[in-house]
């Protein structure tokens, strides 16, 4: 059973910056890839980010290209979620998530966090 543990959720003002982090207790086929997925107040959990640990290709939502910079740290089995330029819409809680296989669908992770609160103002 792998354990993921996220940090360095947070309250920023608009256009201000965060880092989230999460360390994935062990590797297994399970942290092939790791990434965040957020959930606003009402709104269904959506995919954010993911990075095959090992080659360290990236995948992001139209929504925060540009703006979210994923990276990892593979000795550590550790994922980062680098936010800029951050929006009031940016305001939800965020999840860490791992999976074998590339997918950005909240249906196919193996294992989730217990999730970290942004909240962006204004």
């Amino acid at each position: 059973q792998v354990q993921l543990v996220e940090s360095g959720g947070g309250l920023v003002q608009a256009g201000g910056s965060l880092r989230l982090s999460c360390a994935a207790s062990e590797r297994t086929r399970s942290t092939f890839y790791m990434g965040w997925f957020r959930q606003a107040p009402g709104k269904e959990r959506e995919f954010v980010a993911t990075i095959a640990l090992s080659a360290g290709s990236t995948y992001y939502a139209d929504s925060v290209k540009g703006r979210f910079a994923i990276s990892g740290d593979n000795a550590k089995n550790t994922v980062y979620l680098q936010m800029n330029s951050l929006k009031l819409e940016d305001t939800a809680v965020y999840y860490c998530a791992c999976n074998a296989g590339l997918s950005r669908s909240a249906k196919h992770m193996d294992y989730w966090g217990k999730g970290t609160l942004v909240t962006v103002s204004s």
